[in-house]
């Protein structure tokens, strides 16, 4: 069976195509700048690269232009679009309407109905699936919820402390997302480390930035909340806040609900504290040069990963893994050297050495260490692949 998983921004659409049946990753490809003057696309299948610019109007398009480049007579690696079984897409939010679902009008109005929860990921998706609907109505489309994995989060780990009926009524609980990601870590660690019942603490950092507990597989708490701008820092999403700031920032800037949200959302995080950027990248590089602001950035977003990592540590009763994986956890080493400074009162030991030398899948943590440490690139899309095709089966 051949998937497409497809992962949207507001933007952009992000691809790759999976044969299952031999489970292997046939092509993989991306487009950026949709609806702009000028968008870029990229397609790698096998030993072909290929790369150029033109103008995209919509997702719509975007998807046409994916399946062109899959079924090209000289690169592509399929012979028909009707070879693509189901399309699967990495879904964020669509509230109580969790776990994976076939695509339908049901879902995309819950997603619509909440999409002040995920506003930048819910808009751009109900769009592009509505018009892949209309433009490829032979192919199933499946949405993987992100909040799927995290239905196990027990109520006390769960629950805000607000009146129960906001919880019953209007669906304001901590959700949790990053699922696919969390789900294929602790499935991974639990492969390599031949052991089902190992407690994990997989810290996802990337873009955006969440830690997840699971014990034998299973989530037990996840440090984003009720939406994807809780939590943890992100790169400009504003992670934990107090509302009750609200109503002074609005008195004393005339700025509105709205307007303050907006900021919270795309104007905060790294890139607010910094106010340099929202990249870890270039903030240790302005950081080693004495860029104040970009140190602060660093620093609030070290100790808000060893906020809940410690956490973590008394839910589970300590840890037999723990995971880094994400653009910022594969590839910053000193973002990982901090979260794990001082940690040997709770059996944690980072190997300095190894943690300059990580190529893939790297085992990071000192022989004495009570608790494995471990680099492994995540693989949200061959989750979702196979629950796409599971759930057309």
């Amino acid at each position: 069976m051949k998937v497409l998983v497809a992962n949207l921004g507001s933007t952009s659409f992000k691809y790759r195509l999976f044969d299952l049946d031999a489970d292997v990753q046939l092509a993989r490809g991306g487009i950026d700048r949709i609806g702009g003057a000028e968008s870029s696309c990229s397609v790698e299948i096998g030993d072909h690269r290929a790369s150029m610019k033109r103008q995209i109007p919509d997702h719509a398009a975007a998807v046409k232009i994916c399946l062109e480049q899959l079924t090209d007579p000289e690169h592509g690696c399929l012979s028909s679009v009707g070879d693509v079984a189901v399309i699967g897409f990495k879904t964020v939010f669509a509230g109580r309407l969790s776990g994976v679902r076939v695509v339908d009008d049901e879902l995309l109005a819950a997603m619509e109905e909440l999409a002040d929860i995920a506003p930048a990921h819910n808009p751009p998706y109900v769009k592009a699936m509505r018009q892949l609907r209309e433009a490829c109505p032979e192919i199933p489309l499946v949405a993987a919820l992100e909040t799927a994995f995290h239905e196990t989060i027990p109520p006390e780990n769960r629950m805000y402390a607000v009146p129960a009926e906001w919880q019953s009524k209007y669906q304001v609980q901590k959700w949790g997302f990053h699922g696919a990601s969390h789900r294929y870590i602790t499935t991974r660690i639990a492969e390599i480390l031949e052991r089902d019942d190992l407690r994990v603490i997989s810290c996802h950092l990337g873009g955006s930035n969440s830690l997840c507990a699971a014990r034998g597989g299973v989530s037990l708490a996840n440090s984003l909340g009720m939406s994807p701008q809780s939590g943890l820092p992100h790169n400009n999403r504003v992670g934990d806040f107090d509302p009750f700031a609200l109503p002074v920032l609005m008195r004393a800037t005339g700025m509105s609900l709205a307007e303050l949200l907006e900021e919270l959302a795309n104007q905060s995080g790294l890139l607010g504290v910094s106010g340099l950027s929202g990249d870890v990248r270039d903030l240790e590089e302005a950081a080693a040069e004495g860029h104040e602001g970009a140190q602060l950035a660093l620093d609030v977003f070290v100790s808000g990963i060893r906020h809940y990592l410690g956490g973590y540590l008394t839910i589970l009763g300590g840890a037999d893994a723990i995971v880094f994986t994400g653009g910022i956890g594969e590839n910053s080493r000193l973002i990982r050297e901090r979260v794990c400074d001082n940690m040997q009162w709770a059996g944690i030991e980072l190997d300095a050495e190894l943690n300059q030398q990580v190529d893939g899948e790297t085992k990071i943590s000192t022989a004495n260490s009570g608790t494995e440490i471990w680099v492994v690139p995540t693989n949200e899309e061959i989750i979702v692949a196979r629950q796409a095709a599971a759930a057309i089966s």
